[in-house]
């Protein structure tokens, strides 16, 4: 080839073309060949992550585990498959290695947050401060967790938005989990006009609160005259439920005050202001 370039004289135009074919052959066989092992690469690649998947599954591995693992394999995997098909491509692996981890540093430098986001996604894995299907209030967002990647943690809303948080700021930050513990608390703050019978009121409450399956007997509710407003007398009430049925006993006793201090001749009163006129 080298004769080819340096004395084209002595080389006839069917050597040339000969030799042309024959680097064509060549390179392209290798493209060719590169392209297989990637096809082939990428079938693998998903049948290894469902059988990863799979083995995970069946020894009932924890959600937020398996999700991290899936997350963590597949892109080991799709990595190996690349330098499997530079190889391929004639560059020399121990070359690009090398020089992969010659930029090592300024790529962490560049990607300091996402190494952080890293982290972030092992520390939760291994403190479990919240696994998959637990109900989370963190940065000013709150959701129930769908997965934990490497680098993400994905909420689910209440109305069903999708919300990605790096697991950096979530594993360092602020964080409520309101399904951590199997009971909750639920407070309710009702308001009884001046001069209605507060004992009459307080017996009402607890007769809702004992009628509701789903107040717990242990620790008892709490109900009890908790201040003297402007235009009210404030009862607090406070009940254990077990944590699924939070949100629906906070809304069914709002509906069943309102509607039995009406029966009872108990008043709910509003914000009101006397006016005087002197001649």
């Amino acid at each position: 080839m080298e004769e080819l370039f340096t004395n084209p004289s002595n080389v006839s135009m069917d050597a040339f073309l000969s030799r042309m074919v024959d680097l064509g052959i060549t390179v392209g066989s290798k493209i060719l060949f590169a392209v297989i092992v990637l096809i082939v690469g990428r079938w693998i690649v998903r049948r290894l992550n469902k059988l990863v998947n799979k083995i995970l599954t069946k020894r009932e591995v924890d959600a937020s585990l398996t999700t991290f693992v899936r997350s963590l394999v597949s892109i080991t995997l799709n990595l190996l498959l690349v330098i499997v098909i530079i190889g391929i491509l004639g560059i020399e692996t121990s070359s690009f290695i090398a020089l992969f981890a010659s930029a090592g540093v300024a790529v962490g430098m560049a990607l300091s947050g996402t190494l952080q986001n890293f982290a972030g996604g092992v520390m939760i894995l291994l403190f479990k401060p919240f696994k998959v299907g637990d109900f989370i209030e963190t940065q000013g967002q709150s959701g129930t967790v769908r997965e934990i990647q490497i680098f993400n943690t994905i909420l689910t809303t209440a109305d069903n938005k999708v919300i990605i948080i790096p697991n950096g700021g979530l594993s360092t930050g602020l964080m409520k989990n309101y399904s951590k513990e199997p009971t909750r608390r639920v407070d309710w703050e009702f308001g009884i006009a001046y001069g209605d019978d507060y004992t009459k009121a307080r017996e009402v409450l607890a007769r809702l609160l004992d009628a509701d399956s789903r107040v717990l007997k242990e620790p008892p509710y709490f109900i009890a005259l908790t201040s003297l407003g402007a235009s009210s007398v404030n009862i607090v009430v406070r009940a254990w439920v077990n944590s699924a049925d939070y949100w629906g006993v906070y809304f069914d006793m709002n509906e069943k005050v309102y509607k039995t201090f009406a029966q009872e001749n108990l008043n709910i009163p509003f914000p009101q202001m006397d006016i005087h006129l002197h001649q």
